[in-house]
């Protein structure tokens, strides 16, 4: 049950720099939502964080403590991937309501398992993808729809960021590198805009000379689709900065940059060009994290499932496990065709103002920096 104002109640599982940046300045924009509670295995951060939010704070080993403490409806769960496991199926089999950030889990093992738990309570589990929330997002994949540049045949994009080799992801193998944390990006755009799933994949990685990694931190993806279409991506840690996708179809094409970031200044932004003639579209900012608690809040408030629930999560890591098969032994790795989902649609967008991100607590914290 909601608040006594009607809100959906949120703890914050993680207190990693994708909560304090983006997560929790956001639920202040949304008017269906607010945080009660702030999970962290930082004490800097349990008192600090916490007291700039007004929350109650818990210690890892306190989370059960947390779900039946009657303070919460649902949580954001943003620790490392390995970690998702760990707090998403106790959260579901208590009937809190999980906001769970993406990769869904390392193993499709582990999505079953939480997809389970989902079922076993009839809680309601969506995984944090943002941009089926943004308008400029789904206006791209409502004109791909509409057969604005005809049938689509070709993707291509590149998405890279420069990660220090201090940090985690850089630390922990494939499972936090830059396949599982830049890849859902490209991977789940793909697959929204040819309305389809991968049949086939092929992987080639590379670790940058004198980077300290545990994994291979650049990596080209090609992806083979029924009807023989293609899409590759690459993604890195190496950087610079840089995101860019294009979509080549019979008639046209459309190139998007940015297309995967958020933030103060970002706007997804594209070009389609139909029989040579070019218009250029820009979305207005706004609030990514806002707009997808927004949305969640609403469906748990109106009994509605989300459209970005555990299926679209286990389809998305049951190619990110492929890619490692393919890196690992260099063979092209085949995947069972799937029946065809809806995707995003207008009614999932919200349009909120982006909020102001107030300064970050800081610390040296391995698992949550």
């Amino acid at each position: 049950m909601p608040s006594a104002t009607g809100k959906i109640r949120y703890a914050v599982v993680g207190g990693g720099w994708i909560s304090q940046g983006a997560f929790m300045p956001g639920v202040g924009q949304t008017g269906n939502s607010e945080m009660t509670a702030l999970v962290t295995g930082d004490p800097i951060k349990a008192r600090d964080l916490a007291a700039k939010y007004g929350l109650k704070s818990y210690s890892y080993e306190e989370f059960p403590a947390l779900l039946s403490s009657g303070e919460i409806d649902a949580i954001y769960l943003a620790t490392p991937n390995f970690r998702h496991l760990e707090f998403a199926v106790p959260a579901l089999d208590a009937g809190i309501h999980v906001l769970l950030e993406k990769p869904m889990a390392i193993s499709e093992e582990e999505c079953q398992a939480i997809n389970a738990a989902a079922e076993r309570s009839g809680a309601k589990l969506m995984i944090a993808y943002r941009l089926h929330c943004e308008p400029g997002t789904v206006e791209m994949i409502e004109r791909v729809r509409k057969g604005e540049i005809g049938d689509p045949r070709l993707f291509t994009a590149t998405f890279a960021q420069p990660v220090d080799t201090a940090n985690h992801r850089a630390q922990s193998g494939f499972w936090a590198g830059p396949v599982t944390d830049m890849g859902p990006y490209p991977l789940n755009a793909v697959r929204a805009l040819f309305a389809d799933e991968p049949i086939e994949v092929s992987a080639v990685g590379v670790q940058t000379p004198g980077r300290d990694v545990t994994t291979w931190d650049a990596v080209a993806v090609t992806l083979r689709f029924p009807e023989e279409r293609l899409a590759s991506f690459t993604v890195s840690f190496s950087g610079p900065n840089t995101e860019r996708f294009q979509l080549v179809g019979r008639k046209g094409e459309i190139e998007a940059s940015p297309c995967f970031g958020f933030g103060e200044g970002v706007a997804i932004s594209y070009r389609l060009t139909v029989d040579g003639e070019t218009e250029e579209f820009k979305a207005q900012v706004v609030d990514h994290f806002g707009g997808e608690t927004a949305y969640f809040s609403d469906c748990i408030l109106q009994d509605r499932q989300p459209e970005m629930d555990g299926e679209e999560g286990w389809r998305d890591v049951r190619v990110l496990a492929a890619i490692e098969r393919a890196l690992e032994s260099g063979q092209p790795q085949r995947l069972d065709p799937l029946p065809k989902r809806q995707g995003p649609t207008r009614e999932q967008v919200r349009s909120l103002p982006l909020a102001q991100v107030p300064e970050y607590v800081n610390t040296k914290a391995p698992l949550e920096s």
